[in-house]
């Protein structure tokens, strides 16, 4: 542990939406702790704007694993110019701490090679030799990932007082948003909900398999319509406007979808211009948390009590509780083609869900 208080610190969470906004936490205590303390963040491109506005945040670093590997097959000399100039803007930082959240070998490799005194993170796969402070771990289980997080600072003595997730929106992305509601109609005639139909680009082609189906998206905005005079808005980013597409070629009533649409900041602001969000399980989901609208949110394969709104309460969860529920541990989603937990969780029973919080 360490005795001297650090002057800079250096985050790594290379991982999805949700994974940066469940280090938010981690950022509001350490900054609570230290307030005068330098907070450095490397995390991928997509990711980055999450940050951008994060008051509590110094600097991003941008680790871009996929363009490296493509400058690398035009030109290794081009590679390490760009790859050596990311690590020297590191380096010249002088971290006195790094929390690595990433479970790789090669940043715990990394900040030990430039230098980084105190290094702590999860010792996943025996990824963390380069580590100091090594936290045994298996895979994200029986706890909300948030809670893994925060355990790194009790770790170094840190005391845990903050616990939300934090998404900083700016007045720009407020009045696009604003903006965008106005010139398409949208007007406070009743309960303006977006839906997220999605899963995420974390889990890429796999992303289907946390997804409700498509037409029972397009019944629960006709039934929402029909019953709550609700105004929906069809909400993602762009690998998922064809199937946005598709749920409003289902539906009888005409409905807004800004799938596509939106930059990472801009559907933020967007979702709390929403009365409610329903989203899949992923990171729309989180962002809606994070920007303090409330959700309804689906889970099929995936634990919520480790990957659901944090912290639960103003959320629902809405789930089928088969006894085969949840099969994604450890970082694998059992082999399942039927896919029960989804596709039999019925149409009316989010509806409940929904009409109550409404």
């Amino acid at each position: 542990m360490r005795r001297d208080p650090p002057k800079k610190i250096l985050i790594i969470n290379t991982f999805g939406i949700g994974d940066v906004l469940f280090t938010t936490p981690l950022i509001s205590n350490l900054k609570a702790a230290y307030p005068d303390a330098y907070i450095g963040y490397l995390c991928n491109r997509r990711t980055s704007p999450l940050l951008e506005h994060n008051p509590q945040v110094n600097r991003i670093f941008i680790y871009a694993r996929d363009e490296l590997n493509l400058i690398y097959k035009r030109s290794k000399w081009q590679y390490w110019k760009v790859f050596g100039a990311f690590v020297q803007g590191i380096k010249d930082e002088h971290f006195d701490i790094v929390l690595d959240v990433s479970l790789s070998g090669f940043t715990a490799f990394l900040t030990w090679r430039i230098g980084i005194p105190y290094r702590v993170g999860f010792d996943y796969k025996r990824r963390g030799f380069f580590l100091n402070k090594k936290i045994p771990f298996k895979g994200y289980e029986d706890k909300h990932v948030v809670e893994y997080y925060l355990d790194l600072l009790r770790e170094i003595g840190v005391p845990v007082a903050h616990r939300a997730l934090e998404l900083s929106v700016v007045k720009e992305d407020t009045d696009w948003a604003s903006g965008f509601l106005k010139e398409n109609g949208v007007s406070g005639r009743g309960p303006v909900i977006g839906l997220v139909p999605g899963g995420g680009e974390s889990w890429g082609k796999e992303a289907v398999y946390k997804r409700w189906p498509a037409e029972y998206f397009a019944k629960l905005a006709d039934k929402l319509i029909e019953k709550s005079n609700a105004q929906i808005i069809l909400m993602g980013g762009p690998a998922e406007s064809q199937l946005c597409q598709e749920i409003v070629s289902k539906m009888r009533h005409p409905c807004l979808s800004a799938c596509g649409k939106t930059s990472l900041s801009q559907f933020a602001a967007l979702t709390r211009q929403c009365s409610l969000i329903v989203a899949n399980d992923g990171g729309s989901l989180h962002v809606a948390v994070a920007t303090g609208s409330k959700t309804v949110s689906i889970f099929g394969p995936v634990d919520d009590v480790v990957y659901g709104p944090y912290p639960v309460a103003g959320h629902t969860v809405v789930k089928k509780n088969l006894a085969c529920q949840p099969c994604y541990r450890r970082f694998r989603r059992a082999k399942c083609e039927h896919i029960r937990c989804l596709n039999d969780l019925a149409v009316e029973e989010v509806f409940r869900k929904v009409e109550a919080v409404l």
